[in-house]
């Protein structure tokens, strides 16, 4: 039987040579041998994204990869997450994401969603192109504390000062977080947002080092 150590490194590894099968078994494992689901999805799924990170940088990996790599990431989240008590701080947390109306790209905006996916919250998807008021109407649905939108162009980029604007008309506390290619700190300051996530050509290690920040967190939790 393999020891808890040996499940986290089988999901690590993984994670890292996107090997669903595997991650999938030695997760379905560690819950059968009645490991903590937590640990498990920090220092085995959260530990090989972060090796995947590292890959990214020195450009041993390029996005493909680290698409395949999230794909793994997300067949051991969707075995182990159920099984997370909900009373976790944090776990409680809902975020409404999505790539602004006209803007295609998402490759940004779904990293950043594993990221919240992994840290435990409950994560509002709305897909890429979407219109304004949709973001204004799904957090006052959910009463989601976070909205997070993402830009790649500067013209679409201009549609975030309305959003939050609109957002918070309606509830001053939301808190929204800005990302992508055009948007700078300045920007998301100008715009009344509350976060930025610096993620042009970074996207994905920005993504990925918020994980890591998460996982650290998690061990002083």
């Amino acid at each position: 039987m393999a020891t808890k150590e040996e499940l986290l490194e089988k999901m690590k590894t993984g994670v890292v040579e996107y090997d669903e099968e595997a991650v999938k078994e030695a997760a379905q494992q560690g819950l059968d041998d009645g490991h903590v689901p937590l640990e498990m999805i920090m220092d085995g799924l959260a530990a090989g994204m972060e090796v995947v990170g590292e890959l990214y940088d020195r450009n041993e990996y390029f996005v493909p990869e680290v698409l395949m790599c999230a794909d793994a990431l997300y067949a051991g989240l969707a075995i182990l997450r159920p099984h997370v008590p909900k009373q976790k701080e944090g776990l409680n947390a809902q975020v409404v994401i999505g790539s602004i109306q006209g803007d295609v790209h998402d490759i940004g905006k779904n990293l950043v969603k594993m990221m919240f996916d992994v840290a435990g919250w409950e994560v509002h998807d709305l897909g890429r192109d979407v219109p304004l008021e949709k973001f204004v109407d799904e957090q006052m649905r959910t009463d989601s504390e976070v909205v997070a939108m993402s830009a790649m162009m500067t013209t679409t980029m201009l549609g975030m000062k309305k959003v939050i604007k609109m957002i918070k008309e309606k509830n001053p506390n939301v808190a929204i977080m800005l990302g992508g290619a055009p948007v700078t700190k300045d920007v998301a300051n100008l715009f009344g947002a509350d976060g930025y996530a610096e993620s042009a050509g970074n996207a994905v290690s920005e993504g990925i080092k918020m994980i890591g920040r998460l996982r650290e967190m998690q061990k002083k939790a």
